[in-house]
């Protein structure tokens, strides 16, 4: 078994990504053994679904794109990154009671605090930002 597995895609930032985001992440992490019927699967299918629907919605058009990347270091750590080229890096807001959106990023550390996780942003070299999460994997990965 390798000591590290990667895998990412690119995707048009429209909303029908955000779905296409969630079935490739769903389909990498059942080849690498993680059942889809459990908590911790369904906790990193939101944790997607809300890290590509900011990626679209929050970039204002200036990200065309947006970049997932799956990444399994030593059968120990699963990091899990969106990309995209917009400059402006995801801020808490305030959810007011009647808000309808702006709770994304507070339930998706909440999420990877859940699983044992953590969230940090990265800059990338062409002024974008990465949100990675870094969990706990104890799969046994598939060869």
């Amino acid at each position: 078994m390798a000591d590290h597995q990667e895998a990412n895609v690119t995707l048009p930032s429209l909303p029908v990504s955000v779905s296409a985001a969630r079935r490739y992440v769903a389909r990498v992490l059942t080849e690498w053994g993680l059942a889809t019927d459990t908590d911790f699967a369904d906790s990193i299918q939101l944790i997607v679904s809300e890290l590509a629907t900011n990626a679209v919605q929050h970039t204002f058009g200036q990200s065309p794109t947006f970049t997932v990347d799956l990444r399994l270091e030593r059968e120990e750590e699963l990091y899990l990154g969106v990309t995209d080229s917009h400059p402006r890096w995801p801020r808490r807001l305030p959810a007011a009671v009647q808000q309808d959106n702006g709770r994304g990023m507070v339930i998706i550390r909440c999420l990877a605090k859940e699983c044992g996780g953590r969230l940090t942003v990265t800059p990338t070299a062409d002024g974008g930002k990465t949100v990675w999460i870094a969990l706990p994997w104890s799969i046994p990965v598939q060869s």
